[in-house]
């Protein structure tokens, strides 16, 4: 129904009645075939872009991943030789636990962050991550309990975006690449998921006052 002649039609309600929320995940892997490979860490950070917290400070998921037996190419086994000396060690580690465990201790971290429940009992939430479309919901999809505890909503977050040269770049630019246009003092790629979660938080940070859509404006 069309508004009377002259006057302006109301004006819609907020489109966030909530804080904007998101959690940055990463995975570090044995390889890059989910059907073949195995998550051997796990991060999960949660930002909330309304009240920013110091990074150091935000709620932080983290878990190892315990497997019976690793496959994995050569290259992905040397980059985490040092989860696979953490995963070998025999004292009781809090951050460990196997595959099946992964995603109940993760949907119970974000229910305690105060993530909701929709309609069938599923946490879902929006992620953050690079390349986390193409790589790591593969791999989370493989995982027991993806889609009936937790799922990732369709839209995702990827931080390459918001640093692509659309002049210059062939291709979207990698994390270091990424790093590198944000002016972090150390643009090395940690390979590490809780930190490279982090970095990933501190490139969307200076896009939330701003919109990309609204720098011309």
């Amino acid at each position: 129904m069309k508004p009377p002649r002259g006057r302006k039609p109301a004006a819609a309600g907020p489109v966030h009645r909530y804080p904007m929320r998101y959690i940055s995940l990463d995975l570090e892997t044995t390889g890059g075939w989910p059907a073949r490979h195995q998550i051997l860490e796990l991060a999960a950070v949660v930002e909330n872009t309304k009240n920013l917290r110091p990074l150091a400070e935000l709620p932080a998921f983290r878990r190892v991943v315990r497997h019976p037996e690793y496959v994995g190419t050569a290259g992905a086994l040397a980059l985490n030789a040092g989860l696979l000396r953490e995963l070998a060690q025999k004292e009781p580690n809090p951050e460990l636990c196997g595959p099946d465990e992964l995603l109940p201790q993760l949907r119970e971290f974000l229910l305690a962050q105060g993530f909701k429940t929709d309609k069938k009992d599923c946490v879902a939430v929006t992620m953050a991550g690079k390349n986390i479309a193409s790589f790591d919901l593969g791999f989370l999809r493989e995982l027991p309990g993806y889609g009936t505890l937790v799922r990732a909503e369709p839209a995702m977050l990827d931080p390459a975006a918001f640093y692509l040269n659309w002049r210059k770049d062939t291709r979207l630019p990698t994390m270091q690449i990424c790093k590198a246009r944000a002016h972090f003092a150390d643009d090395t790629v940690a390979h590490q998921a809780l930190a490279d979660a982090l970095d990933v938080i501190e490139l969307l940070r200076p896009f939330y006052k701003v919109p990309v859509y609204k720098v011309n404006e």
